[in-house]
C-alpha cells in the first residue's frame, strides 16, 4: 500500500534541501577533520604526498586500490589491451573460434602472471569438478565444490597450494584468492548445469574456456555457466548504439577514478577510522557521514572495477553482471549485495533452491542461513566474517518476519486505516532504521568493530534524542526520494511495456 502513490512537490523539495543541506555540513566536518588530522603520528603511513598540483596529501589506506591504478596500472592495462585485440582480430578472422581464443590468451596470462604450477593446480580443481559432473549427482558436484573453496580459505592446504605460486609481488596474495576461489565457483557452477541438463553433454574444453576468460579470472564477476556458454556461442553482432553505450561506460569508470583519487586528498575517510581517539572527537554528523561514506566508497570500488572489468567483456558480446546496487539506495536487506555475480549465484544454486518463494518464515531461515554459511566460506572464516554473517542473516530474517505481521493482525488494520501517501511516509520511516542497520552491519567487516561500536555509541546512545532522530529524519528524506525514484521508473517501464502491446 503507498508504493505507487506520489507526493506532493513541495514535500519531495523539503526533503531534498534537508539532506542536501546535511551532507554538505556533514561534508564540512569531515573536511575540518581530515585538514586537522593530515600532520598527526597516527596518519603518517597511511596519508601521504598525492598529486603535486593539488599541493594536498593523499588517503593511500586501501593496499587495493593504490596497487590498481599505481604499480599494477600499466600491467592491468596491457593484459586487457592485449586481450581486447586479439578478440578482435579472432572476431574478424575466425569469429566461430573466439572461445578457444579466449581461454588460450587467458591460460597464457596466468601462467605468465602466477606461473605454470598454478594453472596445473586450478586446472586439477576444474578436472576433479569435471569428473564430479558426469556423476549427475548435484549434492556431490556442490559438496565437492564448498570443500574445493574451503582448501583455498583453510590452513593448512591454503598455505600448500599457495606454494605453486611462482615469484613474489605485491598482488600475489589477490591474485591467487580471487583466481582460486571464482575458479571454484565457476567449476561448480559448471558441474550444477551439467547435471540440470544432461542432455546438452558439456565437455572440459567447454569448462576450460569458461573458467579461463582472462577479464572474469581473477576479480570477477562471476558469470553462471548457463549464460556465459549461451553468449559465447552465440554469433557476434552488435547492436544499434551499443558501441555508444560502452564508451559513455569506459569514460564513466576513468571518470571515477579520477574523482575518487580527488575525492582522497581532501577526505581521509579511510585512515580517520583507524585513529579511534581522533574519529571520537569528530561532531556527531562528521561521525555519521564517515560511517556512510565507507559504505559509498567499497560501492564505488565495486563499481569501478566491475565496471573496467564489464566494458572489455562487452566488447566480447557478453551481457556481463551489472555493478551493485547504490548503497544509498538500499533500504532493505533482501537486495543488499556488493557484488552482483555472486549474489546471482548464491541465489540460483542456494537461496533461491532452498526458499523457494521466500514468503515462508522456517524455509526463507534455513535459505538465508545456507547462503551465509557459504559467504562465510567464501570471504574467508575469522571472527569478524562470523560476526557480518550473523547480522545480516539476522536482518534479511527480520525484514520477512516484520513483513509477515504487517500483512495480519493489528499492524493490517492500522495501515489500513491510513491514507496512501501516510502509508508512504511510515514505510519510509522504517525503511530509514533499516538503512542505518544496513551500514551498520556491513561497517563491522568493511571497517573493525571498535569503529562500529563508537559509532553505535555515539548515534544510538550518548547521542539520544537529539543525534538520533535528526539523523533518522535525514534519511527518512532520503528514502523518500529513492522511493520517488523508484516510482517515476516503474511508471515508465509500464509505459514502455504499454506501448510495445500490439494494437
Amino acid at each position: 500500500m503507498g508504493i505507487k502513490t506520489a507526493l506532493p512537490a513541495a514535500e519531495l523539495g523539503l526533503y531534498s534541501l534537508v539532506l542536501s543541506g546535511s551532507l554538505a555540513y556533514a561534508g564540512r566536518g569531515l573536511l575540518e577533520a581530515s585538514q586537522g588530522g593530515a600532520h598527526r603520528k597516527a596518519f603518517r603511513e597511511s596519508v601521504r604526498p598525492g598529486w603535486e598540483y593539488l599541493g594536498r596529501k593523499m588517503d593511500v589506506a586501501d593496499f587495493e586500490w593504490v596497487m590498481w591504478f599505481t604499480s599494477f596500472r600499466n600491467m592491468i592495462v596491457f593484459a586487457l589491451s592485449g586481450h581486447v585485440l586479439f578478440a578482435k582480430l579472432c572476431t574478424m578472422v575466425a569469429p566461430q573460434l573466439r572461445s578457444w581464443m579466449y581461454a588460450v590468451y587467458g591460460v597464457l596470462a596466468v601462467v605468465g602472471t602466477m606461473g605454470p604450477w598454478y594453472l596445473l593446480l586450478l586446472l586439477g580443481h576444474c578436472v576433479s569438478l569435471y569428473v564430479a559432473s558426469l556423476l549427475g549427482q548435484p549434492w556431490l558436484c556442490l559438496a565437492l565444490g564448498l570443500a574445493s573453496l574451503a582448501s583455498f580459505k583453510m590452513d593448512p592446504l591454503i598455505s600448500w597450494q599457495s606454494g605453486f605460486v611462482t615469484g613474489n609481488f605485491d598482488l600475489q596474495d589477490i591474485l591467487f584468492h580471487g583466481g582460486s576461489g571464482f575458479t571454484v565457483l565457476r567449476c561448480t557452477s559448471f558441474a550444477l548445469e551439467s547435471c540440470a541438463h544432461p542432455d546438452r553433454r558439456y565437455s572440459l574444453a567447454d569448462l576450460v574456456k569458461y573458467n579461463f576468460y582472462l577479464p572474469f579470472f581473477f576479480f570477477g564477476p562471476i558469470m553462471t555457466f548457463d549464460r556465459f556458454h549461451a553468449q559465447v556461442s552465440q554469433e557476434p553482432v552488435r547492436q544499434e548504439g551499443e558501441l555508444w553505450r560502452i564508451r559513455a561506460q569506459a569514460g564513466l569508470s576513468a571518470a571515477a577514478i579520477v574523482a575518487v583519487d580527488i575525492f582522497f586528498h581532501f577526505f581521509y575517510i579511510l585512515t580517520i577510522p583507524s585513529d579511534l581517539k581522533f574519529a571520537s572527537r569528530l561532531p556527531d554528523s562528521a561521525l555519521a557521514g564517515l560511517a556512510y561514506s565507507n559504505l559509498v566508497y567499497d560501492w564505488v570500488k565495486a563499481a569501478v572495477l566491475f565496471g573496467v572489468v564489464n566494458t572489455v567483456a562487452r566488447l566480447d558480446h557478453l551481457d556481463p553482471p551489472q555493478p551493485p546496487k547504490c548503497i544509498t539506495a538500499l533500504y532493505v536487506f533482501g537486495e543488499t549485495h556488493f557484488d552482483r555475480g555472486i549474489n546471482d549465484w548464491l541465489c540460483k544454486y542456494v537461496y533461491d533452491h532452498i526458499g523457494g518463494d521466500h514468503s515462508a518464515v522456517i524455509p526463507e531461515l534455513a535459505a538465508s542461513v545456507a547462503t551465509f554459511v557459504v559467504t562465510t566460506l567464501w570471504l574467508g572464516p575469522c571472527d569478524i566474517v562470523y560476526l557480518w554473517s550473523v547480522l545480516n542473516c539476522f536482518g534479511l530474517n527480520f525484514e520477512l518476519w516484520v513483513q509477515k505481521l504487517a500483512e495480519h493482525g493489528p499492524l493490517a488494520q492500522f495501515e489500513a486505516r491510513l491514507s496512501e501517501q501516510m502509508s508512504r511516509r511510515v514505510r519510509a520511516l522504517c525503511g530509514a532504521v533499516n538503512f542505518w542497520a544496513i551500514i551498520m552491519y556491513n561497517l563491522v567487516s568493511l571497517n573493525s568493530l571498535e569503529f562500529t561500536e563508537l559509532v553505535a555509541r555515539r548515534l544510538i546512545l550518548t547521542g539520544f534524542p537529539q543525534t538520533t532522530l535528526a539523523i533518522l529524519f535525514v534519511t527518512y528524506c532520503g528514502v523518500q526520494l529513492v522511493k520517488e525514484r523508484e516510482r517515476t521508473l516503474a511508471l515508465e517501464e509500464e509505459q514502455r511495456k504499454d506501448k510495445e502491446k500490439p494494437e
